[in-house]
């Protein structure tokens, strides 16, 4: 797997710390891994870094010591940056990184960082024997990195161009696997199994493969159920590739499919390739699920589609901007090139079964780039 450049970490943590004065901070506490691993390099199960005008602080255990000492040996030809050994805990070293840098302002992630380890922090340093240690304020923030995370550099695209381009080549081993008489589970772990010879990690999440009436579930896990002919079977599958994730969904149908079948899918097909139509740079993200969800509101399937059109990938497989109708209170997002989304209608009817589309696309000057490549027509097999 690459690695990501130094140059690259250090610019994704000049921006960030560009944005601490603007928030009236004078350092930022990442302690969600995903954010940890976008600004350092360092993937772990447990760490935290320190991010102040002056320096990077990556904070870690005995476990990754040799991890961390090389993520910062990097970092350190290009900005500050320093390992901060935790023999005692995670938290027992944060507490002693924030006494150390004498920051006033301190910024946290308050979608991550759990109650009871503010609280925790909060009260040891509060209890501190250095006076100083007394006057640092926690102070919980908003998306400070997740906003950069969501425009992806060069480093980041070639990743995921090259996931998009592995995960395609599993979809027809997928759609093989979706024979009669196969239960959803052991469709699911085939299509598991050849995620990872394709060079993936792991799978991204829990591989749904959901048939007749489950099909009408849109997150539906692998059930012991036999898939039966003339039936629709949701195959929805990912990787991570690099520390990047892809999705992918495509419905198929095991046998000859019936005519309902044919009419959802071919209404899903034209309800994707609108949205697909609707991508380009200073779109909003309601207008692409808007092109979606007018196909469908035109063919009398508006009330089947109940989940939004698309969202992020990148180091998560959820993650900004969120395809979907205008949230109260919530910003609509405007794409902008270097964006990576996915593209995923659906319709769903109880008892009778459901149909999603899924690709991955890239947002780029002109428009936009599907990073995956696999036919959209309904598969089947006669036998």
């Amino acid at each position: 797997m690459a690695v990501v450049p130094a140059d690259r970490l250090a610019a994704r943590a000049a921006r960030v710390r560009s944005h601490l004065a603007e928030a009236g901070l004078d350092a930022l506490l990442v302690t969600h891994l995903p954010n940890l691993f976008y600004l350092t390099g360092f993937r772990a199960t447990a760490g935290a870094a320190l991010v102040t005008p002056g320096q990077l602080i990556l904070v870690a255990d005995f476990r990754y010591r040799a991890a961390a000492e090389a993520a910062v040996s990097e970092l350190a030809d290009r900005t500050a940056a320093r390992l901060w050994p935790a023999p005692r805990g995670i938290d027992e070293a944060v507490a002693d990184a924030l006494r150390s840098a004498r920051t006033a302002r301190v910024g946290v992630e308050g979608a991550h960082l759990s109650v009871s380890r503010f609280e925790w922090l909060t009260r040891t340093l509060q209890t501190s024997d250095e006076p100083a240690a007394g006057q640092v304020r926690l102070v919980s923030t908003e998306r400070l990195v997740e906003r950069e995370r969501a425009v992806k550099d060069d480093f980041e695209i070639d990743v995921l161009k090259e996931a998009g381009r592995r995960l395609s080549a599993v979809a027809p081993l997928a759609a093989s696997f979706a024979r009669a008489g196969r239960s959803e589970r052991e469709v699911a772990a085939d299509i598991d199994h050849a995620v990872r010879r394709a060079g993936f990690e792991r799978p991204a999440f829990e591989t749904i493969v959901a048939s007749g009436p489950n099909s009408a579930l849109p997150h539906a896990r692998p059930t012991e159920r036999a898939l039966a002919p003339g039936e629709a079977v949701v195959l929805d599958f990912g990787g991570v590739y690099g520390g990047y994730c892809v999705d992918l969904t495509r419905t198929v149908s095991v046998g000859k499919p019936t005519d309902e079948l044919a009419r959802l899918h071919q209404a899903v097909a034209e309800a994707q390739a609108a949205a697909l139509a609707a991508v380009r740079p200073g779109a909003l993200a309601s207008a692409v699920d808007g092109a979606a969800r007018q196909v469908l509101e035109r063919l009398g399937l508006a009330e089947a589609f109940g989940h939004g059109t698309g969202h992020g990938l990148g180091l998560e497989v959820h993650e900004e901007p969120r395809i979907g109708r205008v949230v109260p209170g919530q910003a609509d997002a405007v794409l902008e090139p270097g964006m990576v989304i996915t593209i995923e209608p659906g319709v769903y009817l109880p008892l009778t079964g459901g149909v999603r589309i899924e690709d991955d696309v890239l947002v780029t000057g002109g428009g936009c780039e599907l990073l995956t490549n696999v036919p959209r027509t309904l598969t089947f097999h006669l036998a």
